[in-house]
Formats: structure tokens, sequence, C-alpha cells
């Protein structure tokens, strides 16, 4: 059940960030509410499907975005790796993992990208890439990270509910 809801979530959210986020961009930089969204699922302590979002969150991305295919499945399961790191090691202080785990992400994804837009010949400048896309992105992301991670957590007590002691 809880896969099967990723689909319509993320691509809502696939749509709300490339139909609308886009046209609103901070300097060069807009938010990725796919990734946010896959990062406070994955720091939900009931959660077993992680994985899975950030499978489909990449494919949905993939499908969106000019990079090549594989590199949204890649970083999404990468931070969806560190995500999960996090949620052992920071445990009992969650939102701050969320906002590492926000932080972070950005750095990868946008660090894969730059890193694979070089390789293929597109001539951007690191500092240029950085200062106008990256920071301004890391910025709405860490804005858009906690009402996430409020969201989410509840979606996962609404899928994962607790048993009932008797």
């Amino acid at each position: 059940m809880a896969t099967l809801i990723a689909i319509p979530i993320l691509g809502v959210l696939l749509i709300l960030q490339t139909a609308v986020i886009s046209q609103i961009p901070l300097l060069r930089g807009t938010s990725d509410l796919v990734m946010v969204a896959i990062i406070a699922w994955s720091l939900q302590k009931t959660v077993k499907t992680a994985w899975q979002w950030g499978i489909i969150g990449g494919l949905l991305v993939g499908i969106t975005t000019a990079l090549p295919y594989a590199l949204p499945v890649f970083g999404y399961l990468l931070v969806v790796g560190m995500v999960l790191l996090l949620r052992q090691r920071v445990w009992q202080v969650p939102i701050l993992a969320m906002f590492v785990a926000t932080f972070l992400g950005t750095i990868i994804i946008h660090g894969l990208s730059i890193g694979v837009l070089r390789f293929t010949g597109t001539p951007l400048s690191w500092l240029e890439s950085v200062n106008m896309i990256t920071l301004p992105s890391l910025l709405i992301n860490l804005l858009v990270a906690l009402p996430a991670y409020a969201i989410f957590g509840d979606l996962a007590r609404w899928l994962y509910p607790a048993e009932l002691e008797v």
C-alpha cells in the first residue's frame, strides 16, 4: 500500500514542481519537492518502503528532466541511503536529521547534475552554478523541509498505525 501511494503523491509533487515551482525561481534555483518528500518519508521510523520511494521518484524525475535518465534514480538512491544512515545515527532529533539530509541531498543531486553536464560538454562554471543554482535551491529546500516532515509524518502514521497494546 505504501509503495503504491508513492506514485500519485510523487507524481503530483513532480507536476507541482515542474509547472508551478519552476516558474518562481530564487535567482536560478528552484525547490526539488520530490527529493524533499523522499527524505521526509525515509526519516519516519515506521517506514519500510524508503528505497521504493527513491526509485519511483527517480524514475518520475528521470522522465521529465533533460539529464541522463539514470542520474535522478542514482542520485535519489544515494540520498535515501544517506537518510537511512542518518535515521540510525541521529534518531533522537529527527528534525535535525531532516535539515541535514535536505542540505546534503541538495548538494549530492546538484553536484551529480553539474558533474554530468560538464562531462557531456556543457560549458558551466562551477562557481556560477553553485552561486546561482545550488545555494538558492538549498535555501528553498530547507524552507520546504519542515512542513514536508510534518505532512509525511502524518502520512506515515496513517499508513503504518501503531498496534494497540492490551
